[in-house]
């Protein structure tokens, strides 16, 4: 039967942290007392006051279709909150929101990355990043996280790395799962580098960014001429414990007509 599956799919890689999951779940049915570790979300329920509102909105008919890129009003509050927390002046026609944060990852890639394109990625890191990467049919080019540099990147390795044929640098800090933060050497030196570039583009995957217990986050879009050549990745998953409701946003300053399009993974392009 695996003939019946295009080629791309043997390339295809998994999240290894649900496959523990469903066994562990698997051990709690049989009675075992489990403490998960596989799964990266917090261990309380979705607050009462988020609850209640989503109650609120389905028992006053908020059950029907909304435009693909997200209820107008809602975007406008993620706008709000990303030009606050990111120092950045963000349009709500720049917002998109999506079924979790993952989609963002793989249609930045479908409308931006070409066969044979490299991809930089932090390593170790979210699976997911390198399984798209060749799901697409790029070249994966790692970004080591060592110990010995607090899981922060090695600007110098990181800026030889980029090449002609790089096409897309996917960032992500605080790390999962090292932890690691991007010092502001770091976010500089990359863009520095971006910014000689006409395609060259940075996913800045920050789903992260609340759980930061030293200093505050800092986005690399927030650096001169960086905010038109970044994608900002977040969710709502980590920050309020929503894992379940599967929300994910992402702010996409060069997508103005239509915004929709990075929801069906269409070409994105910088003149539209």
């Amino acid at each position: 039967m695996e003939s019946i599956f295009a080629g791309r799919m043997r390339g295809l890689g998994t999240e290894t942290a649900f496959e523990v999951l469903a066994k562990a779940k698997a051990l709690e049915k049989q009675g075992r007392q489990i403490i998960h570790l596989e799964i990266g979300e917090p261990d309380f329920d979705t607050p009462k006051n988020i609850r209640d509102a989503a109650t609120r909105a389905m028992n006053s008919g908020y059950t029907h279709y909304v435009p693909a890129a997200g209820i107008p009003e809602l975007r406008e509050t993620i706008a709000g909150h990303i030009s606050k927390t990111r120092y950045v002046d963000v349009d709500p026609e720049e917002v998109v929101v999506t079924p979790g944060a993952k989609p963002i990852i793989f249609f930045s890639m479908l409308a931006c990355v070409e066969v044979g394109d490299e991809v930089m990625y932090p390593n170790p890191g979210f699976p997911i990043y390198e399984s798209m990467i060749n799901f697409v049919g790029a070249k994966p080019v790692p970004m080591p996280l060592k110990e010995e540099n607090g899981f922060a990147l090695d600007t110098e390795d990181t800026v030889e790395k980029i090449s002609d044929k790089t096409k897309m640098i996917i960032l992500n800090f605080p790390e999962n799962p090292t932890g690691g933060v991007l010092t502001e050497e770091n976010l500089t030196s990359i863009a520095d580098k971006v910014r000689d570039r006409d395609n060259l583009l940075v996913v800045s995957d920050e789903v992260y960014s609340r759980m930061i217990y030293e200093g505050k986050h800092r986005s690399i879009a927030s650096l001169p001429g960086m905010k038109e050549r970044t994608v900002i990745i977040d969710g709502f998953s980590k920050t309020y414990a929503m894992t379940g409701w599967r929300l994910g946003l992402a702010h996409v300053p060069f997508l103005r007509w239509p915004v929709s399009k990075l929801c069906v993974g269409l070409r994105m392009s910088r003149k539209g």
